[in-house]
């Protein structure tokens, strides 16, 4: 089973491309800052992108709606 679950990540993002894009984003800041939000002990996910949607989940990463619609 994949951690976390994609239908818990999908109540904090509205779509499964704003998630993507937020945690490919997340992960490619891990990669070149490595900086992470928690301890390396603490991941369940060895890699960023996994790493990425954890701290998603955590409500570590705050996503900002857009408001325009056109």
């Amino acid at each position: 089973m994949l951690y976390p679950s994609i239908d818990k990540l999908l109540t904090i993002v509205d779509s499964k491309y704003k998630l993507v894009h937020v945690a490919s984003i997340r992960s490619k800041e891990m990669l070149e800052n490595h900086h992470f939000q928690m301890n390396e002990e603490e991941y369940q996910n060895q890699r960023t992108i996994g790493r990425a949607l954890e701290e998603l989940e955590k409500g570590l990463i705050t996503v900002k709606m857009s408001s325009d619609k056109k």
